[in-house]
């Protein structure tokens, strides 16, 4: 079959022959329609990113047809169209995934190529409303956005939501699972046109975080917020708790802007705030999300979909943060 295939830290993707996977004990084969690029494969490509192998074949997300299963799989699988979530191995614990929890695309191949195998307990049909392309921009980022907004952040309609950087696949899903939710939404982000283009999705306004009086601005503008949802931590983040309803709740994942700053403590504690890591999220998470598409018919947001064989053109457009929503890839 051909892939795409990463063959060491900071050499461009490219596409080859490979050795088509067998489904095993069961496992799925997935013939896929359109793949996903996500922050997570960026970092690889640069070599950056925990056990890392190489060569690799990337890609966490996919929607496609079941083309075979294994033993123990049902039949009945087969032609059905699906997306699959990457989030393996969670274990039994709903607060957090087990030493065992692993993404697909590293170290298992991913979805970055014309068949991708996985354990049948991870399909879950397509929402028939979506096409492959947008149906495969959902799992990794949407998932993520849902857990933290939700399981973690406790979110519920009326509540006040700022979503920190509003132009990740993290962010635009956040904002499409808010406003879905009946939260009123303010964003951030570094121009003028990605706020925009939240607001034509439903966020109440947006501010640029790029302007020295950015948390000043979204004071005025909301007064304080019930939720807060941060991909970027960095100095930045220090603002946050003054942004704060009381009880409100900071949930953050990712760390792209750097470290967590030095913060006042005693703002947290009075104001009975709570800081929430999180990450991916668990098949009871991934379920409810899809619910959710389903029941508003969701679209998520394709900045811009390329064929297979320009993957490397692909996750070149991430250098410089430039996509508003998810940059796919079609087979």
């Amino acid at each position: 079959m051909k892939a795409i295939v990463l063959e060491a830290a900071d050499k461009p993707l490219i596409l080859k022959d490979v050795e088509k996977p067998k489904a095993e004990l069961g496992e799925v084969l997935v013939q896929v329609k359109a793949a996903a690029l996500n922050r997570r494969d960026w970092w690889i490509t640069k070599g950056q990113y925990a056990g890392i192998k190489y060569p690799s074949i990337l890609g966490s997300d996919g929607s496609g047809i079941v083309a075979e299963v294994g033993p123990g799989v049902d039949q009945s699988w087969i032609g059905k169209e699906v997306i699959i979530n990457p989030g393996n191995n969670w274990g039994e614990h709903q607060d957090y995934q087990s030493k065992e929890f692993k993404i697909l695309g590293l170290p298992d191949s991913g979805t970055f190529a014309e068949y991708v195998k996985t354990g049948a307990e991870y399909l879950y049909p397509k929402p028939a409303h979506l096409t492959w392309e947008q149906a495969a921009a959902i799992p990794l980022a949407g998932l993520t956005a849902y857990r933290a907004l939700f399981t973690k952040g406790k979110a519920k309609k009326g509540d006040k939501v700022l979503i920190v950087g509003v132009g990740a696949g993290t962010g635009s899903f956040a904002l499409q699972w808010a406003v879905a939710a009946g939260c009123q939404v303010f964003v951030t982000s570094g121009t003028s046109e990605k706020i925009e283009a939240a607001r034509k999705l439903g966020a109440a306004a947006g501010v640029n975080y790029k302007a020295q009086d950015w948390a000043e601005q979204l004071k005025q503008l909301a007064a304080g917020f019930d939720v807060i949802i941060d991909s970027a931590l960095g100095e930045s983040f220090a603002k946050l708790p003054d942004l704060c309803n009381p009880g409100a709740r900071i949930v953050f994942f990712g760390g792209t802007a750097g470290n967590l700053p030095a913060l006042n403590a005693r703002k947290i504690f009075w104001k009975q705030l709570q800081l929430l890591g999180t990450t991916m999220g668990t098949q009871e998470d991934f379920k409810a999300m899809l619910e959710l598409i389903n029941e508003h018919k969701i679209v998520p947001v394709v900045d811009e979909v390329f064929d297979l064989a320009d993957a490397e053109k692909a996750v070149r457009k991430m250098d410089n943060s430039a996509q508003f929503g998810k940059i796919v890839l079609r087979n």
